[in-house]
């Protein structure tokens, strides 16, 4: 999915995405506001944060939902001041970007139930777009699994074109119910191409991930 208008003013500015997901708190700091050289054991450099890096441009957050307490004040903080000091600073640093988020947590339910900071909630939901799932858009997954295979085939070194869906594949895909979501589609285009010994990628090919099956 692409998150930068080509309408925005920021549109060719930097992007810089963060996984929250994959972000313990002991890298949080480090990661998105950087560090000076001698901050700790191994900052033999000083490294620019994701924020630095993202300034006049967008940091997208995935997985919002994951952050920590402790990482939700820090971030809100700079939400609401524009600045942040790097890790073991004590200089001020401006930064001007534009903060896109997202997250498969029900988030309202969390700021009910204490694990997320209502008032850091009220800052990223200021617009809201629901992105349905596939289950509800099949007319979208034959364009996705074409785009997933097209992936597959650069990384590894085919032709764009070098593995390409049957009809009848497509077909297939559109009448599974989807609940890996995108990530299982293309965890399931990527295992068919890697399948198929033709060309094409024929409905045989295609093998559904079943969620609980044993795994040998």
């Amino acid at each position: 999915v692409l998150f930068r208008s080509e309408l925005s003013r920021r549109g060719s500015e930097k992007f810089q995405a963060v996984n929250c997901a994959a972000l313990p708190d002991t890298l949080f700091e480090s990661e998105i506001f950087g560090y000076e050289k001698g901050a700790f054991t191994g900052a033999h450099d000083r490294k620019p944060g994701r924020l630095e890096l993202a300034n006049h441009g967008t940091l997208f957050l995935d997985e919002i939902g994951d952050l920590s307490l402790v990482a939700q004040a820090k971030l809100l903080r700079v939400l609401e001041d524009r600045r942040f000091e790097r890790l073991g600073g004590q200089k001020s640093v401006h930064v001007d970007f534009r903060l896109i988020s997202a997250t498969n947590r029900p988030l309202d339910q969390f700021v009910r139930d204490g694990r997320f900071r209502e008032d850091l909630y009220y800052r990223v939901n200021a617009f809201s777009i629901r992105l349905p799932s596939l289950r509800e858009r099949p007319v979208d997954i034959p364009v996705l699994a074409n785009r997933f295979v097209a992936r597959y085939c650069a990384a590894n070194g085919l032709p764009l074109d070098g593995k390409t869906f049957s009809e009848e594949a497509l077909a297939r895909l559109q009448t599974y119910p989807w609940p890996g979501n995108i990530r299982e589609l293309e965890s399931t285009v990527s295992r068919a191409a890697l399948s198929a010994p033709g060309r094409v990628i024929r409905e045989g090919d295609i093998e559904f991930l079943q969620i609980g099956r044993a795994h040998v």
